[in-house]
């Protein structure tokens, strides 16, 4: 099933309970932090080609949980898959995938020539340098090959080619394609034009479902269960794509407490609140004081001001330095919280946190690449040599 949401637009209307509940909680302010999604009319987004909307396969209604009782009742199958939201995936196959991972790591022979004669390709159409090249190693230690693009003035969209005919020629060419767009939407489109997998490396404000599946392969490491949780989220909680997707997942698992934390500049958007709302075991608190609350978080989930989303430089410059996370503030923590940041970090987490044994922020770099090992295996249909899938096998979530 795919819930696309650009911008806060999703297929469908809020569910009536979901509704009365955000009137009661937030007032009439449930349209803040909101932009025009690619297919309004007027919006800046015509370069990004004609397409439907929404897809005949979308059901859902906006704000409305994906647990387990609302899951399909017949899945998709992985192989030939897109991946633009976690959405794309069941609740049964991103537990296979962190399962696939935990072998990937204990079994890095074995698995040095599953994906031989494969090619990838990487068309980043903005910086990245964990992303892209997590993408890529994880190729290239499954045995396959890489070709790509790291830039826009690298690639034909400076000559006016959409993004579109791009995917429609690289699909000649490759196996499967990691795509990051600054412009939401640009990912679903590219995967509805190409003729091979496609997953979003991250579209603009929106999601970016692999490192959601580094954190949740990390809080699985950390805690053994991504459930039963309370999980602070800190700094830019507005443009922050791997905020929203983070939150979004874990809403479908389900028993999981947030504590969103921001400035009112930076809140998170309304249709991630409809979300949570809309999980009836799941519940949000939102504060602006970080100290107040960390005490409280098992998880503490830091963000960057990013730069590359202010129209207005005075703005960012006001808001960068909000939240700085120091031993100080350590010190307030439980002895077990995990600190979680999806990098690159500027000044939010100060150096001195690094050698903290909380600080999981590296062991996710290690957990998205291989992460983005299964997945690749996963889309283009190459079995793992020696792994057994997790099928009935009970997985504590």
């Amino acid at each position: 099933m795919r819930v696309f949401r650009a911008c806060g637009v999703a297929c469908g209307g809020m569910g009536a309970r979901a509704r009365r509940r955000a009137s009661r909680r937030h007032g009439d302010d449930s349209g803040a932090n909101t932009r025009a999604p690619p297919w309004v009319s007027g919006s800046p987004y015509s370069w990004l080609g004609h397409f439907e909307w929404p897809p005949s396969t979308t059901s859902c209604m906006k704000g409305e949980p994906l647990s387990s009782e609302l899951e399909p009742a017949i899945e998709t199958p992985m192989v030939g898959k897109s991946v633009i939201t976690l959405d794309d995936l069941s609740i049964r196959q991103i537990r296979e995938l962190l399962h696939k991972a935990q072998y990937i790591d204990s079994h890095r022979k074995e698995v040095a020539h599953t994906c031989e004669g494969r090619v990838l390709a990487t068309l980043f159409y903005e910086p990245s340098t964990r992303t892209r090249l997590s993408f890529e190693t994880a190729m290239l230690r499954l045995g396959g090959k890489v070709i790509g693009f790291a830039g826009a003035q690298l690639a034909s969209v400076t000559k006016g080619e959409t993004i579109a005919d791009t995917l429609k020629t690289v699909s000649n060419y490759v196996d499967v394609v990691a795509i990051r767009h600054p412009k939401e939407g640009a990912a679903l489109v590219a995967s509805r034009a190409a003729s091979v997998p496609v997953i979003n490396a991250g579209d603009g404000g929106h999601m970016h479902p692999t490192q959601t599946l580094a954190d949740l392969a990390t809080l699985q490491s950390r805690f053994g269960r991504v459930t039963n949780l309370t999980v602070g989220l800190c700094g830019d909680l507005t443009f922050g794509r791997t905020v929203h997707s983070l939150i979004e997942t874990l809403c479908r698992f389900g028993n999981v407490n947030f504590v969103l934390i921001s400035p009112d500049e930076l809140k998170t958007p309304r249709y991630v609140l409809d979300r949570i709302d809309a999980t009836p075991s799941c519940s949000y608190t939102e504060v602006k004081d970080l100290v107040s609350v960390i005490g409280d978080l098992d998880v503490l989930y830091m963000t960057r001001v990013q730069k590359e989303r202010f129209f207005n430089e005075d703005d960012y410059l006001r808001l960068r330095d909000t939240y700085i996370l120091d031993e100080a503030k350590m010190a307030k923590a439980k002895p077990d919280m995990a600190v979680l940041h999806p990098l690159p970090r500027v000044n939010e987490i100060a150096v001195e946190v690094d050698d903290d044994p909380r600080a999981a922020y590296f062991e996710q770099v290690k957990n998205g690449m291989l992460m983005r090992m299964a997945l690749e295996s996963s889309v283009v249909g190459d079995e793992l040599p020696g792994y057994e899938p997790l099928e009935a096998k009970e997985v504590q979530a």
